[in-house]
């Protein structure tokens, strides 16, 4: 699909404070660094405050997302990443596994711009994770803001999201 523009939302805007969570594999540590100068960028473009930890692997970002949301105080979160295809059916079970992880945790109502690239060689990795071409890591800086942005416009739910009542009856009476 080279040569095919794409329209591009401008970023949202924030009266409120944003803080951000950038969770990066350096696994390939030029892509990674392309990758987290292209969401800082956007990041910080909307005033967002960001903070950039390091996984292994792109299978340990949603854990450690699920964890960040847990124990942490961010609003959004920017997973950052690269599988390159190679010779064993592992490039599959990475790609599918990481992507379903987050997908979940973004059914759980957290705000998560994807951008663990899933390539079948080194070059096309280069092209789509160049700050300055592709940015792919600032289109999931970009993917988190806006998703923060229709949080706050709907106003944050104080209860979970599902069938968890926060009261049941307990023999006859309202625990």
């Amino acid at each position: 699909m080279a040569g095919v523009s794409h329209f591009e939302m401008p970023l949202p805007e924030f009266t409120d404070p944003v803080r951000l969570l950038i969770v990066a594999s350096p696994y390939y540590k030029d892509i990674f660094d392309q990758q987290v100068a292209g969401a800082r960028a956007v990041a910080e473009a909307a005033g967002a405050e960001v903070e950039v930890v390091q996984v292994p692997g792109a299978l340990e970002i949603p854990s450690a997302i699920g964890i960040a949301e847990r124990m942490g105080d961010y609003h959004g979160y920017v997973a950052l990443g690269c599988v390159i295809r190679g010779e064993t059916t592992h490039y599959d079970t990475v790609c599918n596994d990481s992507s379903r992880g987050l997908t979940l945790l973004g059914l759980q109502g957290l705000c998560i711009g994807n951008g663990i690239l899933t390539v079948e060689n080194y070059e096309q990795a280069a092209v789509r994770a160049q700050a300055d071409g592709q940015n792919k890591g600032g289109g999931a800086a970009a993917a988190a803001l806006h998703l923060i942005a229709l949080t706050r416009k709907w106003g944050a739910r104080e209860t979970g999201v599902g069938f968890a009542p926060t009261t049941f009856a307990k023999g006859g009476e309202t625990v």
